[in-house]
Parts: C-alpha cells; sequence; structure tokens
C-alpha cells in the first residue's frame, strides 16, 4: 500500500502557502473586504504573552478562512517572515486524519531552525478527531509559536475547547453579517451616517436596505455577488446548507437518515420567529422527539438555528417547558429556502424578528439570558432576564399601529408594571422597547413608558454594537487565564 511521503506533504504545504515564494497574499484575499470583527481577532492572533491558541468559530461561509489569511497579510506587512507563516486546511484529503504535530514536525523539519516567531493557523479543525487533545499538546510543547484554528462546528468546538483547553484556548466567534456589516461592505451610503436623526430620516432607504438584508445580507459572498443574488437558492441551498446537513452533521455526529434531517430544518426555517413544540415538530416533521431532541442540538452545534426558552409572566421558567422558540441565526436562509420576502408580505414580521435576534445571537452568551415571555393573554418577544428579573424588553413589530394605538399592547403594560422596579421605570432611557416600520417617540400609558423606534434603525444599532462587544471581550481574553471551570460547558436545550 502506498504512503503519503513528507516530501509530498510539504509541496503540498508550499501549494497552500504562496507568501513563501512570492512574499505576498493572493490577490482575491487581499482585495476581500474585511469584517466588523476582524480587527479583535488580530488582536488575539497578535498576543504572545499568554500561551494561548486562538479557536476561530463559526458557520460556513462567513469567512473564518479568508480571516485567517487577511491575518497573515497583516503579520507579512508588520514584518514577519514570511516562512514562519504556515496555513493548513485539514479538509484537505493529503492532511486527513494526520496528527497536528506530524504536520508541524514536517514544516520544522524541511525549514529547520528553532520555531522563533510562528504562526500556524489549522483550518477546519473539527475534521480531525480529538483535535482539542493535539492542539493542547502542541500549545504546552511548542512554547514560541503561535497557534490558531478554525471550525464549522460551534458548539461542538466550544465544548472541546472548554473541556481540554481551559487555559489554554481563546474561543473567537464570527457570526453571520449583521445588517450594519452588510450596509458597510455593499457600499452603501447609510454605511457611515451615525447619527440617529439622520438615519431616521431617511428611514424609508433604510428600510429598503433591510429588505434586501433580509434577503441577501448573512454572508460576504451573497452580499457582494450579483451572481450569488440571482440565484441564492442554488449558492446557500449548494453550498451551504446542503454541505452542512449532508456532510458536516452527519461526519461529526454519525447521523444516518439526513433526508430526516433536512426535513426537521426545513420545518424549522419555516417557522423562524414561531412558537413550537417537540409534540408539533414530532407530527410535522415524522421525526420521534428523542430524535429530535439530537437533531436540534445538532442544528445548533452547526450555527444554522438557535432556541429561545419561554418564561412566564413572573420571568420564571416554566416547570415543565413543552414550548419554545426556534430561529434561524441568518434570516436569508429561509428567503433562499423558500423565496424572497417583499416589505409587505405577511411574513415580514416573524423575519424582522428573525434578523433582531441574529444580531443579539452575535453575543456568545445571548443564550443565558434572552428568553420570551408568553402565556394565554399575549407575548413579548424578548426578555432579558439577569439575576432572575428582566432588565429589559423588547417588542418587534413591523407596523405603526402599536405607536398608533398604545393601548393595544396590554401584555407588555401589564408585564412592565409587575416588573417596574427591575425595568428601571419611569426613568429617561426607557428600557421598554417597541419596533415599528417607521414612527419614533416615547409614549406613556398607564404610567408605562415606551419607546418605539424603527426596527431597521434598532436592527443597525444592535449590530453595530456587536462588534464592539466583540473587541471588548477580546481585551478581557487577553487577561491572564482564570481557574478552569469545573462544569462541563454545555448549553441545556429549553424542553
Amino acid at each position: 500500500m502506498l504512503t503519503i511521503s513528507d516530501e509530498e506533504l510539504v509541496n503540498r504545504m508550499r501549494f497552500d502557502n504562496p507568501w513563501w515564494g512570492s512574499g505576498a497574499i493572493p490577490q482575491d484575499v487581499s482585495a476581500y473586504p474585511e469584517r466588523d470583527y476582524f480587527a479583535p481577532f488580530l488582536d488575539l492572533v497578535r498576543q504572545r504573552q499568554l500561551r494561548r491558541a486562538v479557536v476561530l468559530m463559526g458557520p460556513r461561509r462567513v469567512g473564518k478562512t479568508i480571516m485567517m489569511q487577511q491575518a497573515i497579510k497583516h503579520l507579512l506587512a508588520a514584518g514577519a517572515d514570511k516562512q514562519n507563516l504556515l496555513f493548513i486546511s485539514l479538509d484537505t484529503p493529503l492532511f486527513s486524519g494526520l496528527p497536528l504535530e506530524k504536520l508541524l514536525q514536517v514544516y520544522l523539519g524541511s525549514y529547520g531552525g528553532a520555531p522563533g516567531d510562528r504562526t500556524i493557523f489549522f483550518d477546519e479543525i473539527q475534521y480531525l478527531k480529538d483535535w482539542e487533545v493535539h492542539l493542547k499538546s502542541l500549545v504546552d510543547s511548542y512554547r514560541d509559536i503561535k497557534f490558531v484554528v478554525s471550525g464549522s462546528a460551534a458548539a461542538a468546538l466550544s465544548r472541546g475547547s472548554r473541556e481540554s483547553g481551559a487555559g489554554r484556548f481563546t474561543e473567537f466567534l464570527l457570526p453571520p453579517l449583521t445588517f450594519a456589516e452588510f450596509l458597510r461592505l455593499t457600499g452603501h451610503p447609510l454605511a457611515t451616517v451615525m447619527g440617529e436623526t439622520d438615519l431616521i430620516d431617511r428611514i424609508g432607504e433604510l428600510n429598503a436596505a433591510f429588505v434586501d438584508y433580509l434577503n441577501y445580507g448573512g454572508y460576504p459572498e451573497l452580499a457582494l455577488s450579483e451572481e450569488a443574488k440571482r440565484n441564492p437558492a442554488r449558492y446557500i441551498g449548494q453550498d451551504i446548507v446542503e454541505k452542512v446537513l449532508l456532510r458536516d452533521l452527519p461526519s461529526l455526529y454519525g447521523i444516518s437518515d439526513v433526508q430526516e434531517l433536512q426535513h426537521l430544518f426545513k420545518v424549522l426555517a419555516f417557522n423562524t420567529g414561531q412558537e413550537v413544540s417537540l409534540e408539533g415538530l414530532s407530527k410535522s416533521s415524522r421525526v420521534a422527539k428523542n430524535t429530535l431532541r439530537r437533531y436540534i442540538e445538532y442544528l445548533e452545534a452547526a450555527f444554522l438555528v438557535r432556541t429561545v426558552e419561554r418564561i412566564d409572566i413572573n420571568a420564571q421558567r416554566f416547570q415543565r417547558n413543552h414550548y419554545f422558540k426556534v430561529y434561524l441565526t441568518n434570516p436569508c436562509l429561509r428567503a433562499a429556502l423558500f423565496g424572497p420576502v417583499r416589505a409587505d408580505d405577511d411574513i415580514m414580521g416573524a423575519m424582522v424578528e428573525t434578523a433582531i435576534f441574529a444580531q443579539w445571537f452575535h453575543d456568545a452568551k445571548a443564550k443565558d439570558h434572552l428568553r420570551y415571555a408568553r402565556d394565554k393573554e399575549g407575548e413579548i418577544d424578548i426578555v432579558s432576564v439577569q439575576f432572575g428579573e428582566p432588565a429589559w424588553i423588547v417588542e418587534i413589530k413591523w407596523t405603526d399601529r402599536f405607536f398608533e394605538r398604545p393601548g393595544d399592547l396590554g401584555y407588555l403594560r401589564k408585564f412592565a408594571a409587575k416588573h417596574a422596579r427591575s425595568l428601571n421605570w419611569p426613568a429617561p432611557s426607557p428600557n421598554i422597547v417597541i419596533t415599528t416600520r417607521q414612527k419614533t417617540g416615547d409614549i406613556s400609558f398607564d404610567i408605562v413608558p415606551m419607546h418605539f423606534e424603527p426596527a431597521a434603525f434598532y436592527c443597525l444599532k444592535v449590530g453595530r454594537n456587536a462588534a464592539n462587544a466583540a473587541a471588548q471581550q477580546v481585551e478581557f481574553d487577553l487577561l491572564p487565564p482564570a481557574a478552569p471551570d469545573e462544569g462541563d460547558g454545555q448549553e441545556e436545550l429549553p424542553f
């Protein structure tokens, strides 16, 4: 049987690292715009005082590979030796299944000398079994080398990094595009407008861009390619969804019935933003309840959906939580699967809600505090529960009706009145927000202070804050490591 030689491995490394010869990154990478998340990511890559590997996580096609190569470009520009920068994709058949240390030794043996200030990038790390054990060993053994890895199975990577890499790995989440990034990457004139008054004065223009974002905005390549926009079903269906459902999840979790998984995902995508139950999903998807639990965990691991827990009017979880909400992590997934949406379509309410939740999902800790409240009297779309009490609430609407008739928000007013202390009202900036289509203003009804603002503006504001939050998290991550968490790092589904 033929075996792969070290020379073949080195030849492939030379092919994947063209800057070893030219000293430059390929033009297509250089011309690609940088994400808002790039600067804090580069800070982690450059940081060498703490001995930590960077684990870059996120769904397919959000720009992880490009961002790693853009980091190499910046390191080269800063004077790094071109042969001290190695990029390896573990998705490459030649490298498949090989231990990380084997690949590193082949590289070091080919170029000789001490490791020095080398930076090693391993792409698609999830395809290596027990990757976290391999990576921790490298971090401990090669103290002068900075290791950066990426992968598309966010939850699986996160669990592995917390269990085996405590104090050795720093996680960095790269989500789909925010609305703010979509405007900037597409060169929209509103991308540089920062003032609230200026944006709301141009709300018609902002709303038109918002509808485009719902249809095409989640992935950089889709947002920037007119060809992809003409056929988003093919781009998203084949290049993203099918690769995840047919390849990534089956290989990572041993799923045998991929058609069953596909059918469930389409049911969830069609019902994004809706309350569902295991019983109802089981009937709609024809999947057994126990299997449903696992599939939803897998879809969350692939960053395709997120679940949100239901609470009652007392902001307490139900003892038996039969109901929950499922959101696509990117609204354009639904548009690609079932057709683009228009501003006046009935589905716009759910799409707007999905888009706003998608901005909040950029916060890695959002699952810990975001809930929705519901009983027979009504519903509140977003409740931030902190220290057991609501800190702020948002009711998401794509209509101006409630601005003109705030008395119709009976359940919201009842909920707010019950939690007036924790919601901190009356106050100059109430923590009670209702989105509209165009209207803006502050209204007090039954002494409950309510702030109304357009959904597109609110979505833009939350998205802009997301990158700032990521930068602040990086500053925190650059502090000396805390003691390892004794928990298992696993998130509990709301059912």
